[in-house]
């Protein structure tokens, strides 16, 4: 039997009416539904049999390896399996064979591998899949399902039909297992220079797991950071030409004259005095603090007459020519307002 011979029906409920890898991997629960006792499947798993067991209660209906796709779908119905029944939570109408897995999602290496990500191992190289569940799950990891807690489980993207933990909850599960500084880094960078997601999205969740105590992490983050700041940075460049704003001056300092430093700014339009600022926080334990240091300058500034259009790195990605709307409407807005403050402005 290979991998593309159809499974014989089991019982006078045949199984050719499930999608073709639901009819090689099953539990045990799903084998009982169609007539096939706990002995009959353990017979069939004997040394040299046609089926092999997977995972407790997860059976391949085939003797050869497993492919990828049915090991991601044994490690799922193994975590997704309904207390006490063995059998993955059921589908509803609209796709009656289809698997549902109820609170239970593929993350770590395998997850960003799902994503498309380049500097992770293939599917089959991986010893281990790591499946995310619910903190209070009566679960062990087994074979080749390594079991991940959580208090407060994601929203899973759907990839390849399978549901996948977000990026920023993947690298986090994934670097918790890594000592490799320079695959730290790699995976860090990649996430944000593949468009995967933001730099404060993956740090929040580097800090929710506790890893930023490691050095190695820190380090990675650190650059995460700067990489973060600079693709920010040129979107905004491209915003400014792209959608046709007046050239500012670019990375600035500003201070009263003779007086106090007033803070830096990315982009500065000194004769309508309106100024632009990427909010590129990382969330780290001082989240707060900082927010406060933002919103004291801006407030400070805004007393001197300045208008601050505070601009996410998120914003940029997802809504350049919106955010340029909103630029130019403060640059056409500064026409009716009291002239601001003198400032000096420097370089940065």
């Amino acid at each position: 039997m290979n991998h593309n011979t159809p499974v014989p029906p089991l019982s006078p409920r045949p199984l050719r009416h499930l999608a073709e890898v639901h009819r090689r991997v099953m539990t045990a629960g799903r084998l009982r539904s169609q007539g096939v006792s706990a002995a009959e499947a353990n017979e069939q798993c004997r040394p040299g049999g046609p089926w092999q067991q997977l995972l407790p209660g997860v059976f391949l209906l085939h003797p050869g390896p497993p492919t990828s796709e049915e090991r991601l779908h044994a490690v799922l119905m193994y975590a997704a399996r309904e207390r006490g029944t063995g059998v993955p939570a059921q589908p509803g109408a609209e796709n009656p064979h289809r698997p549902v897995y109820a609170e239970a999602m593929i993350t770590g290496l395998a997850a960003l591998t799902l994503h498309g990500f380049s500097s992770t191992p293939p599917l089959l190289s991986l010893d281990r899949i790591d499946v995310l569940v619910p903190r209070m799950r009566r679960l062990r990891s087994a074979g080749g399902a390594r079991i991940v807690r959580t208090s407060a489980l994601p929203a899973p993207e759907q990839v390849t039909g399978l549901p996948v933990a977000p990026v920023p909850r993947a690298l986090a599960d994934a670097v918790t297992e890594l000592t490799d500084p320079g695959a730290v880094r790699r995976l860090l960078t990649e996430a944000v220079r593949g468009g995967h997601c933001e730099p404060a999205a993956v740090v929040r969740e580097l800090n929710n797991a506790k890893l930023l105590s490691r050095p190695h992490v820190v380090d990675a983050v650190d650059s995460l950071l700067a990489e973060g700041r600079a693709i920010a940075e040129d979107r905004l460049y491209r915003m400014v030409r792209e959608y046709g704003l007046p050239d500012p001056v670019w990375n600035v300092d500003l201070r009263l004259p003779g007086g106090p430093h007033l803070g830096g700014l990315d982009a500065y339009w000194p004769e309508q005095a309106v100024a632009v600022e990427l909010d590129t926080r990382a969330p780290r334990q001082d989240e707060d603090a900082l927010w406060s240091e933002y919103a004291r300058k801006r407030e400070h500034l805004e007393r001197l007459g300045i208008t601050v259009v505070h601009i996410t790195p998120r914003k940029l990605r997802d809504a350049m020519e919106q955010q340029a709307t909103v630029v130019r409407t403060a640059l056409m807005a500064s026409g009716d307002r009291d002239p601001a403050a003198y400032v000096v402005v420097l370089p940065r």
